[in-house]
């Protein structure tokens, strides 16, 4: 793509490729070493934040990948044995994704992958905001499902409370 820092070539076995100057060089990288570069970032931000260091982390893909992002992802993201099952799920803000995993001597194996696709954080924040004006009317005796200030306060409330946003941008 024209608007990319960066050109995309054809590697060993056609296999896509990013060239581009790195540390003052023209290098060539592949999406697992670029992942695995954004990866590393995130760790020091994260490091950074906490004040500590991160010796564990989950990685997710979403449900539509097939074996083989799933299986590059693995690989970058790959931890030593410890775990021997693990639940994973993203609750993003319109999807629900989650993922069922053995590890084994390092190993991971996907048992199960299910999601969907209409179900998310909005919707979650949606039935919150319902139950805690249904709970202020029956306590208050005060319908406040009209007051548009009231109930955008109560849905940021509600928000924050299902989860932070990260302090600190990408």
């Amino acid at each position: 793509m024209k608007m990319w820092p960066f050109k995309v070539i054809a590697g060993p076995g056609e296999k896509p490729m990013v060239d581009t100057q790195y540390k003052d060089e023209e290098k060539e990288f592949a999406a697992e070493e670029i992942s695995s570069m954004v990866l590393i970032k995130m760790r020091e931000i994260a490091e950074a934040y906490i004040g500590s260091t991160i010796n564990n982390a989950i990685v997710t893909v979403p449900t539509y990948f097939n074996d083989s992002p799933r299986k590059a992802t693995k690989d970058v993201g790959a931890t030593s044995a410890g775990e021997k099952n693990i639940l994973i799920f993203d609750f993003g803000g319109g999807t629900f994704d989650v993922s069922l995993l053995t590890i084994e001597e390092g190993i991971f194996a996907v048992k199960s992958t299910a999601g969907d696709t209409h179900l998310g954080g909005e919707d979650f924040d949606n039935r919150m905001v319902n139950q805690f004006v249904q709970e202020f009317k029956r306590k208050n005796k005060k319908d406040i499902s009209g007051n548009l200030s009231a109930l955008r306060r109560l849905r940021t409330a509600c928000e924050r409370r299902r989860g932070p946003s990260p302090p600190y941008a990408y």
